[in-house]
């Protein structure tokens, strides 16, 4: 995921900061509770094409993406 793309994306639910786990290729929205899929290298930015994230997924999390 290119660094630059992820500084612009933004959640579409609460218009958040969005992390990037590399290791799943979802775009992860906290606030929303939200994992985007990444298909083919194009985040998937769709309320209805996210998995919600569960209490124990959110305690998991790394630390936040830096922004650079």
């Amino acid at each position: 995921m290119d660094p630059k793309l992820l500084e612009l994306l933004v959640c579409p639910v609460t218009k958040g900061h969005l992390d990037y786990d590399r290791s799943r290729q979802e775009l992860v929205s906290r606030a929303a509770r939200l994992a985007y899929p990444i298909r083919d290298g194009i985040p998937v930015l769709i309320e209805e094409e996210a998995r919600t994230l569960s209490d124990d997924e959110l305690e998991r999390l790394p630390a936040r993406t830096p922004l650079v």
